[in-house]
């Protein structure tokens, strides 16, 4: 069989095997979705009380309570200024190195997830492009097999086929929606935890001036 019967022969499994895979796509998303949602809630410090454990410890507060204050909130941002409290005993530049550190595996777990959204928000349209392609193969197969049947047999294969492409975009445009609040939530937390250790190093550095 040459490479044009094989692809021939591939093309006429038709378009179901193409549904499924974008149905499984879509629970895929939904999966990392709840997942995603399930992390942020559970690592998110509380911003009134980080806000005023930290307007304290600028003020002239102890560093153990401030310490001690954070690892009670729990949290992104927590963990990464306890991380610089926690090393600041021997000296600000080695708070500063822990506290970039930790905000780099923090960021990690943080982004884990988003890769596969971002993939199939950017590829679902083409997989439905791909499936509209074999469904559009098959009626014209079915056209030249049974001539008599040409009108009936050509619409109800385009029509299956553009059933593809529909389910292709019905998926790509949450997963797209997904991804950007996603990133943005990412960006927001550890924008948010940048500029508090620039506050605690300050303090660090006064102190140590």
């Amino acid at each position: 069989m040459d490479l044009e019967a094989q692809l021939l022969a591939f093309s006429l499994l038709g378009v179901e095997w193409v549904l499924w895979l974008l149905v499984l796509l879509s629970v895929l998303c939904v999966i990392v979705a709840v997942e995603r949602f399930t992390y942020f809630t559970l690592n998110k410090s509380p911003k009134n009380a980080l806000q005023t454990s930290l307007t304290t410890y600028l003020k002239g507060g102890s560093t153990e309570e401030f310490q001690s204050s954070l690892d009670e909130m729990g949290g992104i941002e927590a963990r990464v200024l306890a991380a610089g409290l926690d090393a600041s005993s021997n000296g600000a530049d080695s708070a500063e190195e822990v506290i970039a550190g930790t905000m780099v595996f923090e960021r990690s777990k943080a982004d884990r997830g988003l890769i596969i959204v971002g993939t199939i928000g950017s590829n679902a349209p083409f997989i439905g492009l791909f499936g509209t392609v074999l469904g559009i193969i098959t009626a014209f197969n079915d056209l030249a097999s049974q001539a008599d049947e040409a009108t009936d047999a050509v619409m109800s294969g385009i029509s299956e086929a553009l059933v593809a492409t529909a389910i292709g975009l019905l998926v790509a445009i949450p997963a797209v929606v997904l991804y950007n609040y996603l990133q943005r939530r990412v960006k927001s937390t550890f924008a948010n935890t940048t500029s508090l250790s620039h506050l605690v190093l300050a303090r660090l550095k006064s102190k140590e001036a």
